[in-house]
């Protein structure tokens, strides 16, 4: 009798197995499909903001929120107000770079927003934009640090409208604390999913800091190499574009997003707080003068 149930237990304890085994291999399937998936490109529209699309939208968020809830990170259920999708569409611009052949990991990056992968922009190397600069053909030398100038430029004109999204967000979660205060104070289910979003926002913002000054390094190794490569006078635009933009990565990085100065930060005709210029240091020097030419 002893042997028949130690039996039946052993049977019962392999299929039990099998069970777990085949639920694994679901997931793992499953999981193998989603990264394919992830491959594909997310669409972007005007300005490089993200567009509406059914699988980066829903289905791989979906898949990713289930990972994540699966590793005891917050996740909320809250829908999206209109400022915090309109805030993770405008930031979409920055955390890639479309016009510099994936010289930001495009794949990976959508994988780490979906929530789908761990977190991979730390451990991005600031010398690749520099690398696809070189090894692109151009008709002139010099047509690296007109390249160099323009996708500074293009960054800094499209700075004030992701800080002021960034803004809207913060505005409409101070809304929802004196709400949360008000009508749901005691409610730890509705307290946990306020916090959930809170969690979500802030890794949003605190990586298009981190993708800023990423971009921000990456121009510049850019630039020093190129002063040493192929010193043209074209150096003078692209470090002024450059030290515009690193007093607004400055900015992003201390959280100063709703700050009016932001807005003055874009127009040119305005005086503008200029950072030293490593050009017009090497220029101070008369031996360096014919050299830089």
């Amino acid at each position: 009798m002893n042997d028949e149930m130690a039996m039946k237990r052993y049977a019962k304890q392999s299929e039990s197995g099998v069970t777990n085994i085949v639920s694994l291999s679901k997931k793992v399937i499953v999981f193998g499909a989603l990264l394919a998936l992830a491959g594909c490109a997310r669409p972007v529209g005007d300005f490089g903001r993200a567009q509406s699309d059914v699988l980066h939208d829903e289905i791989l968020p979906r898949a990713g929120a289930m990972i994540a809830h699966q590793n005891k990170e917050p996740v909320s259920l809250f829908n999206l107000t209109n400022e915090e999708e309109d805030m993770r569409n405008r930031v979409w611009r920055f955390l890639i770079a479309n016009h510099a052949h994936d010289w930001m990991f495009d794949h990976s990056v959508e994988m780490q927003r979906t929530r789908l992968s761990k977190p991979v922009d730390l451990n991005f190397r600031t010398d690749r934009y520099y690398r696809h600069l070189r090894l692109d053909e151009y008709a002139s030398s010099r047509g690296r640090y007109l390249r160099l100038a323009q996708d500074v430029q293009s960054d800094v004109k499209t700075l004030p409208s992701t800080f002021g999204a960034i803004c809207k967000v913060m505005e409409i979660e101070r809304r929802r604390q004196v709400a949360l205060k008000g009508l749901y104070a005691n409610n730890e289910g509705v307290k946990t999913q306020v916090y959930a979003r809170e969690y979500e926002n802030k890794n949003i913002i605190n990586w298009f800091a981190r993708a800023v000054d990423y971009r921000y390094k990456s121009y510049d190794v850019a630039l020093n190499r190129l002063l040493v490569e192929t010193p043209h006078e074209e150096a003078h635009a692209a470090n002024e574009k450059l030290n515009r933009m690193a007093t607004l990565v400055g900015r992003a990085k201390n959280g100063e997003f709703c700050d009016p100065f932001a807005d003055e930060a874009y127009n040119h005709d305005k005086k503008f707080p200029m950072l030293q210029s490593r050009y017009a240091t090497q220029m101070e020097k008369p031996t360096d003068d014919e050299y830089l030419k």
